[in-house]
């Protein structure tokens, strides 16, 4: 949660906002927000990335087609690899995550935490062993984690 970005876009719901920053040919950063007015894209990627994000909070199903731009370390990038395999309605574990990885539950969490495109890299979907939610955007709860809640309740996946 930044305002520092100037974003092309803003997509609203009632209960977070995404603020979504992008090249004319990739996304580069998609962001929570607390609830505010919507912004209008200002240029097509944007546009394409606020029709899928809609499309998502109506459809949890939604497969996102969008152009990231290659971000965060070799590690991170297999993490996010593997979380954007996670499909709607299912969650997994940072446990079971690591352990395909073959690295640490924390390291997985951390990765989860500074990944730049929530939603459509879905890191709400890993949550802890036993059923509980874990962190999320690298906080361990408040407004964050009732959008992780939110998620999961839209996607009909909410452990526990």
């Amino acid at each position: 949660m930044n305002t520092m970005h100037k974003y092309q876009a803003i997509v609203g719901t009632p209960a977070f906002a995404l603020g979504v920053c992008c090249s004319d040919d990739e996304i580069t950063l998609i962001e929570f927000l607390e609830p505010q007015q919507e912004q209008a894209p200002i240029t097509p990627l944007a546009a394409e990335a606020v029709r899928q994000l809609i499309t998502y909070l109506r459809d949890p199903t939604l497969e996102f087609a969008l152009p990231l731009r290659a971000s965060g370390t070799v590690f991170q990038r297999r993490v996010w690899e593997q979380i954007a395999a996670i499909p709607p309605g299912e969650t997994h574990t940072y446990g079971q995550l690591a352990k395909y990885l073959r690295n640490a539950p924390r390291a997985v969490g951390q990765a989860c935490g500074a990944n730049p495109y929530p939603v459509v890299v879905p890191c709400h979907r890993v949550v802890a062993t036993g059923g509980g939610l874990g962190g999320f955007a690298r906080e361990r709860g408040g407004f964050l984690l009732d959008v992780k809640r939110w998620l999961l309740q839209h996607e009909h996946s909410l452990p526990g």
